[in-house]
């Protein structure tokens, strides 16, 4: 999190001029490659003078001229490069992907939301489209959902209250949605999400027992709606997304122990 403009960071050594071009860098969001100045400093607090100064270092370190550059793309590949999971998930989720007529995901937490840094498209799915790198929010999201009733207490409740203080009505919205995803999670080992996020995909997720690199990984499988039967999400694609993970667990075992 970034202080506000003038704000001196209680650590002193936390470096305020990194976090702020991150803060810039994280204002690009989905179909909106291009921002403006303006556009920036409304989305980050900044002073426009700052912003300027930012995004004029920031256009000749890979920073297209208000648009992501391809030295911001290479920022990422280490850290996808390190989950090794990603690479013995992947066959399967390919097949989760073609068996339900959907995608399969692998996704980390961030913030407020999760990321996906592992996708797999159906071959048929062409109506839904999640790729690597994109957000989605903790709360009405299924993959967020399970993320959160897998955190300990002490992970959880900072993440809930934040949501309640800054995003009162996406908690007011699904707050109950939220108390269902705990009770499925106790007694499932999944959550599900109808329509939350997408209106025409539903979705159901699985956390890792296994933490890699002290992250807890979530997948999860989304089916467009019309290609759903009734119980298909909580009977067919639910059962086969916990083998999965169960599968993907004794694999990375087998690779630590190798």
């Amino acid at each position: 999190m970034t202080t506000s403009p003038g704000q001196r960071h209680a650590d002193p050594a936390f470096a305020t001029t990194l976090a702020h071009g991150l803060s810039v860098l994280q204002a690009f969001r989905h179909g909106e490659p291009a921002l403006s100045n303006r556009e920036l400093a409304d989305r980050t607090g900044l002073s426009k003078a700052t912003i300027s100064r930012l995004t004029t270092t920031l256009m000749q370190r890979g920073l297209r001229r208000y648009r992501l550059g391809t030295a911001v793309l290479s920022l990422s590949y280490p850290l996808l490069a390190s989950i090794k999971v990603r690479q013995l998930a992947r066959p399967l989720m390919k097949r989760l992907a073609d068996a339900a007529g959907g995608s399969a995901s692998l996704g980390m937490h961030h913030g407020l939301n999760m990321v996906y840094v592992e996708t797999c498209r159906g071959h048929d799915a062409v109506s839904f489209r999640p790729d690597i790198g994109a957000l989605l929010p903790l709360l009405p999201s299924a993959m967020g959902r399970a993320w959160l009733a897998q955190a300990p207490a002490e992970e959880a409740e900072p993440l809930l209250a934040a949501l309640r203080r800054q995003e009162p009505a996406v908690w007011r919205r699904h707050a109950p949605d939220w108390e269902q995803a705990r009770r499925d999670y106790a007694e499932h080992g999944y959550c599900v999400g109808q329509g939350d996020w997408h209106s025409d995909v539903h979705a159901v997720a699985v956390p890792m027992r296994t933490r890699v690199d002290g992250q807890a990984l979530v997948f999860n499988c989304g089916v467009p709606v019309t290609r759903l039967r009734p119980g298909d999400l909580r009977g067919r694609i639910a059962l086969r997304l916990l083998t999965l993970v169960a599968r993907v667990e004794k694999l990375l075992e087998r690779q630590n122990e190798a």
